[in-house]
């Protein structure tokens, strides 16, 4: 019982220790450098079902080249008191990624630091994104974001060609539990041109609940020091949720840090590569990602009987994932 309470309040720890198969586990670090030309997602995790191993996935946003790298199980090791995970010889925490890939397809070599990330914050009776979600031990997939903004500092060397991301930014999130949703919208952005620091996180999706399932929902805008939460578990609401061609429109209103408020979402999507994603037997969900996608966002306070804005910003480099719509995922309550 106490390794189950110490896990849920410390969301960026290995949960794998124990855990009952099907499980994965995957941590999520999105690099752009300071001039915006490379943009890249290094996800390294672990995968135990079928044919249990561990991995690391890089896509390069730019290119849409996408690249399973997979290792034997007895190459991953995680810490059990933080986030520290070893695969292979690359090495992940939330201040640093030292990556050393070496594999036919691919060969990066990089140290990277991290510096000034915030997460998602973590309380008793809400620890992380979650909320209370967090203490049902049955969950399909758990969600956690560790840092919404941060400076990135070092070199990256790419089949020959190095990249400097000094000065570029970042973000981590992670993602465990036994699959991925059968449908999904997920989208991400630190990069609003005249608000640093900002950013938006937000996903939706069908999720399992005993016999039956129901439209689940996450967003969080982290400016100026508060975070904006919209979420199932706060009683928010969805107003609106349109995908029309390359297009994500999306209405949320709730209270949130002491006030009610809405927020609109307008998303486009850019170019995608494929991921792959977890089931309960394999890693064979084909996940279309892009990171030149954009995102048009407002929010705004209901106050003295009219809308007061708070936020407006044009966010770049989002990433964002738009999975086997349907349509109860578009029209459910």
């Amino acid at each position: 019982m106490r390794a189950f309470w110490t896990a849920v309040l410390n969301p960026a720890w290995y949960h794998g220790f124990g855990a009952k198969r099907p499980f994965f586990e995957g941590w999520y670090f999105k690099l752009i450098d300071a001039t915006g030309q490379h943009k890249y997602a290094v996800i390294p995790g672990v995968f135990l079902s079928e044919e249990p191993h561990a991995f690391i996935q890089v896509l390069n946003g730019s290119t849409k080249e996408a690249f399973y790298h997979r290792y034997p199980l007895s190459q991953f090791w995680a810490a059990a008191d933080r986030f520290e995970v070893h695969i292979g010889a690359s090495r992940f925490t939330p201040q640093a990624m030292s990556l050393l890939i070496d594999q036919s397809e691919q060969k990066i070599e990089a140290r990277l630091s991290f510096g000034g990330g915030q997460p998602w914050p973590v309380s008793l009776t809400s620890p992380g994104i979650m909320g209370w979600y967090a203490w049902v031990p049955t969950m399909e997939c758990y969600h956690g974001v560790l840092s919404f903004d941060h400076t990135i500092y070092g070199p990256m060397t790419i089949d020959g060609q190095t990249v400097d991301f000094t000065n570029g930014r970042g973000y981590i999130e992670k993602d465990w539990g036994q699959s991925f949703p059968s449908a999904w919208i997920w989208l991400q952005t630190n990069h609003f041109e005249h608000s640093p620091g900002a950013c938006l996180t937000a996903s939706i999706a069908m999720i399992p609940w005993r016999w039956t399932r129901f439209r689940g929902f996450i967003v969080g805008l982290w400016h100026g020091g508060t975070l904006y939460r919209f979420a199932t578990y706060t009683g928010a609401k969805t107003e609106t949720l349109t995908v029309q061609g390359e297009q994500i429109h999306w209405v949320l209103t709730g209270k949130t840090a002491g006030a009610k408020h809405r927020l609109e979402i307008i998303a486009s999507r850019g170019e995608e590569g494929i991921l792959a994603g977890p089931s309960r037997v394999d890693m064979g969900k084909r996940v279309a990602e892009s990171l030149t996608a954009t995102a048009a966002v407002r929010l705004s306070r209901w106050e003295g009987g009219r809308d007061v804005l708070v936020f407006a910003g044009n966010g770049r480099f989002a990433g964002l994932e738009v999975h086997n719509i349907e349509e109860e995922l578009l029209n459910a309550a």
